[in-house]
């Protein structure tokens, strides 16, 4: 296919490629201009976000969480989940594999105990809350709970 040079630069040609570029140019200036934020108005009100903390403390890789949550676990302690290779831990309503299950916990989270310990199914059960989300309460196998120092604020 050999093109036409002079066609391709007839006026009727090279107009309408400048007014279709300047047609896209508007269509994208105009987005970017009604998807600006804009200053709330006065009295309006104004939604915040609150950011929180990532947890301050990720196990060692030489940590084996049987060993370490076998010692200190307490009441009112808490506990940051590992040892799950980001299977995450089943958090059940009640301690026992029979217990109903109610959501993962992810390693590195950090829980409060809230009561245990209780024997079932040769694990011992513990019962963590979130700090940051009441809803996320349940028991759980201490093999995969690592004791630690209060979370930073």
């Amino acid at each position: 296919m050999k093109w036409n040079l002079e066609a391709l630069l007839a006026p009727r040609v090279f107009l309408g490629a400048i007014g279709a570029a300047a047609l896209l140019l508007l269509f994208t200036l105009g987005g970017w201009a009604l998807g600006a934020p804009r200053p709330p108005a006065s009295g309006e009100m104004v939604a915040l976000q609150t950011v929180l903390p990532a947890p301050s403390r990720a196990p060692t890789p030489t940590e084996t969480p049987s060993a370490s949550a076998a010692s200190g676990i307490r009441l009112a302690g808490y506990v940051q989940i590992s040892g799950t290779q980001g299977q995450g831990l089943r958090v059940r309503q009640a301690p026992g594999l029979a217990g109903q299950f109610l959501f993962l916990a992810y390693d590195t989270e950090i829980f409060r105990i809230e009561d245990g310990p209780q024997q079932s199914d040769n694990y011992t059960w513990w019962k963590i809350v979130s700090e940051y989300d009441s809803n996320r309460s349940g028991w759980a196998a201490d093999d995969y709970l690592t004791p630690i120092d209060s979370p930073a604020p």
